[in-house]
């Protein structure tokens, strides 16, 4: 049986692709489609999520290399530790895919039962890193735990993150898509939260006004309105920047048995950037085209109700300007808070290019969604400040299992580990018992909340259906009252 799990998280839950066929197979036959529509809209959902992938591997590959050149400019070592993540997964960590397999399956059950859980999250890569970061905290907190135990309550907990995670930022992924066709399924939530709300209670601008996408720009300089251009030009800059004042020996590493000259490899990494970032959103609008139609047989016969939560990048099209704006600010911000670390002998903190992009861009077209382009300004700014605090915080509290988390993080890591570690000191005399009081506690906190949530539902639709009639009764007095003048004249 555990083989069985192992194997479904191994090649399922892990291969984005895969799984993302699947649901649209099964939704489309869900449909009664046509067995060329099956096969066509499966196969045409598979290879969009491929070409996303491709694209994400491209610019990722970019900013690895980015990332080194970036620390070695800046003279930077990342700090040591005495235990590893390759570690932590071999031993107490070799459960996480048991942890994904069950949480996966408790999360389907939850969106069955309650009708206000209404999004099921999809995005297969981000189940496993928060599943490691859950896992790890439990360890942490608790020192060693029962197999079963740690899978059990992981995955209690982990359930409860992907049905809420979703809700908690659908208002404002409503706002920003215009439509609540599909939700938002992303550790960055916490991102697009501060960055939304806070964008809006500072009153930093008007999202129609100062659009980061109707920016009005120079004629000489419009071409900065591409954004393939844009990233190509401003990576460029960057990377050209770095590669002059990085070691010689770390640039050579980096760029392996390529025998250019290091600004030419510099010149076409950045290049490359720009081309992986043009595939990723046409992937984006290629799997989309095909899993939200075929999501609908799903949410029609076996979750009623309910629609798919994807991964970040289904935003990025909306307002790739804001992308940009954000990740540009967020790296900003953090290369700012690394010097004034590194000068003050506090932490050595190493730019995650990977979690500035992503998060950046979170924070960019949710503020912009808000406030305009300096909303997306501020969002990749809170990005920055949170990824330079959380990286400076967690790297300690995952000392005795795997301190890469801390530099590996999205926002939701930090908040949702954290927590767990906060409770867990509190809990740890009790040992064992302390877990199942979190996990307990957490199962009870998301029924009561998707109870409240379901019960504002019904009335909303209450209110609605009343709305309706009045306007309909209203509808059938004034014509009866327009009818009887003409009746008394006849």
């Amino acid at each position: 049986m555990l083989s069985i799990l192992e194997g479904v998280a191994n090649n399922i839950f892990s291969q984005v692709p895969i799984l993302i066929g699947l649901i649209a197979c099964l939704g489309l036959i869900l449909q009664r489609k046509p067995i060329e529509d099956v096969v066509g809209g499966t196969i045409r959902a598979i290879v969009g999520v491929v070409i996303l992938t491709i694209g994400i591997d491209i610019f990722v590959g970019g900013l690895v290399a980015f990332q080194a050149v970036v620390s070695s400019a800046f003279g930077l070592e990342p700090p040591k530790s005495e235990s590893t993540l390759n570690e932590f997964l071999a031993g107490p960590g070799s459960v996480v895919p048991l942890i994904i397999a069950v949480g996966f399956l408790i999360h389907l059950i939850v969106v069955r039962i309650f009708p206000a859980a209404r999004y099921v999250y999809l995005t297969g890569h981000l189940m496993l890193w928060m599943s490691i970061v859950i896992a790890a905290s439990l360890i942490e907190a608790f020192g060693d735990v029962e197999p079963w135990i740690l899978v059990v309550a992981s995955a209690l907990i982990i359930a409860c993150y992907w049905t809420l995670q979703p809700l908690w930022i659908a208002p404002l992924m409503k706002k920003l898509m215009g439509h609540d066709q599909f939700g938002l399924a992303h550790t960055d939530s916490t991102i697009g939260l501060l960055s939304g709300y806070g964008a809006k209670a500072l009153k930093l601008g008007n999202p129609e006004k100062h659009d980061s996408e109707k920016l009005k720009l120079p004629r000489q300089i419009s071409f900065f309105k591409d954004i393939n251009v844009s990233t190509a030009l401003v990576i460029s800059v960057i990377m050209l920047i770095a590669i002059a004042f990085a070691d010689a020996n770390v640039v050579s590493e980096q760029m392996g048995d390529s025998s250019l000259l290091p600004w030419a490899w510099g010149l076409l990494q950045a290049l490359r950037f720009a081309a992986g970032i043009a595939i990723l959103l046409f992937g984006v609008r290629t799997f989309l085209a095909e899993i939200i139609p075929a999501f609908k047989g799903i949410a029609d016969k076996l979750l009623p109700g309910t629609k798919p939560a994807l991964d970040i990048p289904v935003t990025f099209p909306k307002a790739p300007t804001a992308v940009m704006i954000g990740f540009l600010s967020s790296t900003v911000v953090f290369l700012i808070f690394m010097m004034v670390f590194a000068s003050a002998g506090w932490f050595v903190l190493v730019p995650p290019m990977i979690m500035l992009f992503f998060g950046g861009g979170a924070g960019g077209v949710f503020g912009n969604a808000v406030a305009g382009w300096r909303g997306a300004v501020f969002g990749g700014v809170v990005n920055g400040i949170v990824l330079s605090l959380g990286q400076w915080i967690s790297w300690g509290l995952y000392s005795a299992t795997a301190p890469e988390l801390a530099a590996l993080a999205d926002a939701d890591w930090y908040g949702v580990g954290w927590t767990l570690l906060g409770l867990g000191s509190v809990l740890a005399p009790l040992g064992e018992f302390g877990i199942w009081i979190i996990a307990g506690g957490v199962v009870a906190i998301t029924c009561v909340i998707l109870v409240i949530l379901g019960k504002r539902q019904r009335t909303a639709q209450r209110n609605e259906a009343n709305a309706a009639n009045e306007t309909t009764s209203t509808r059938q007095t004034d014509a009866a009252a327009d009818a009887q003048p003409d009746a008394a004249t006849n």
